[in-house]
């Protein structure tokens, strides 16, 4: 398949998301109050902030949900 079709069907994917909205799924639960999320459809990734709301999912976040889930399982497992 053509980076040009590739590009297309993305296009197409975000398209539909901006007309119908996202169907977002929980991909994980990082600790009891942040969980990652992802739209089944143009695959955008979302997480929670501090305040509860959904934000995306840099990878400045990715890696301090992975500490969060390091340190959630440290002290949950470990007593």
């Amino acid at each position: 398949m053509s980076i040009i079709k590739i590009r297309e069907i993305n296009f197409n994917r975000k398209i539909l998301c901006s007309f119908f909205g996202h169907k977002i799924f929980k991909t994980r639960n990082v600790t009891h109050h942040f969980k990652e999320y992802k739209c089944s459809v143009c695959g955008l990734e979302l997480t929670n902030d501090l305040k509860g709301r959904k934000t995306f999912l840099t990878p400045e976040l990715k890696d301090i949900n992975e500490t969060l889930i390091h340190l959630h399982q440290k002290r949950h497992f470990s007593l």
